[in-house]
């Protein structure tokens, strides 16, 4: 079978209260719905961790409305460090992701209500789609952008992670990865200039080349429908030389610490990454347990270092309280889950 990107599964964020900070995603972005929980130690991922096992407390939330989840991460064996630099647009790296919105104006007057941070007016991006920026109680920021692409309707103005927008020092040399491994082959611009959008972000008023990806091709996969399209956005600083925004920090430390894609056959995309000069940096080796979830999972470098994380996922729980999990290694991999399965996940909602 050759390889299939699934879709964003997640994006790992590195926090200091990982409770505090899912109490706020909950309340603000409606990632309301855990798939696991979990404490232990993170064994496997030395490279990243200076040689040392380092204990975490780690969620994987999502909005069953549509998109890729929150993997919200707290060292708990070492106090998490931030970037001793204010990060600006263009630094190396995951800048922030893009939340789905149904409404973008309606929703920038709700959290101007709740007292959340916003770093920018409704804006239009250079797609035209509708657009603004906040930021969360650690700084990071992310991009609300309308959508018209959702699993389901519950109600919530949002969705879940559809994007994500990283910096590069060679967006040529960066499509290697993301257009070329990743399948996100549909330039939807490539400008270069100064752009309204980004105006309100530090150092958002310099010159950028800016290239916007989509996929052509419809993904497949158990999780397909769910996680929807998605795209990537590379932007790379034309005015000033950008910064490395984990230099001298670990893996799981403050902020965006990888992209995580659900994938199908990890072993055919071992070898494509091999052959395109990324080979895998990290690889659990078959399924690894997370207690209440299980998968395959490996890590690769972009061209600037920046972590982007494929599992193949084994086992995932559907309804905890009766012990009901769903076994995919069992199932046509291609095909997606019948809306009963995600439907039941509702059920594990976490409401305050």
């Amino acid at each position: 079978m050759a390889k299939q990107i699934v879709g964003i599964q997640q994006i790992g964020i590195g926090v200091s209260d990982v409770h505090e900070a899912w109490t706020w995603y909950r309340k603000n972005l409606s990632m309301d719905i855990p798939v696991f929980e979990e404490a232990a130690e993170a064994n496997l991922m030395l490279p990243y961790t200076d040689g040392s096992p380092q204990k975490r407390h780690a969620i994987l939330a999502i909005n069953l409305q549509g998109g890729g989840g929150f993997e919200i991460w707290q060292y708990t064996s070492r106090t998490p460090v931030g970037a001793d630099f204010e990060i600006q647009m263009g630094d190396l790296g995951i800048l922030f992701p893009k939340i789905k919105c149904r409404n973008v104006a309606e929703l920038h007057q709700n959290l101007l209500r709740k007292g959340v941070k916003l770093i920018s007016n409704v804006v239009s991006d250079p797609a035209g789609n509708l657009c603004f920026g906040l930021k969360d109680l650690y700084g990071n920021i992310f991009q609300i952008v309308e959508s018209d692409d959702w699993y389901s309707n519950t109600g919530a103005l949002t969705g879940g992670v559809a994007g994500a927008v990283i910096g590069v020092s060679d967006i040529d040399k960066a499509l290697k990865l993301y257009r070329d491994v990743l399948g996100y082959d549909k330039v939807i611009y490539d400008q270069e200039g100064t752009f309204p959008d980004l105006t309100g972000l530090p150092s958002g008023d310099k010159r950028f080349r800016r290239v916007l990806l989509g996929h052509s091709e419809k993904r497949k996969g158990a999780f397909s429908k769910l996680l929807g399209k998605s795209e990537i956005e590379l932007i790379m600083a034309l005015d000033r030389k950008p910064s490395k925004i984990f230099e001298n920090r670990l893996w799981g430390d403050l902020g965006y610490i990888h992209l995580c894609f659900d994938v199908i056959d990890m072993q055919a995309l071992k070898a494509e990454c091999e052959a395109s000069g990324f080979p895998f940096t990290v690889d659990s080796s078959q399924s690894f347990d997370m207690g209440e979830a299980a998968g395959h999972f490996t890590y690769v470098e972009d061209p600037d270092g920046t972590l982007i994380e494929f599992v193949e996922t084994h086992k995932i729980p559907i309804l905890k309280k009766i012990g009901w999990y769903l076994n995919l290694k069992k199932r046509n991999p291609l095909k997606p889950l019948p809306r009963l399965f995600l439907a039941a996940l509702a059920l594990n909602r976490k409401k305050d």
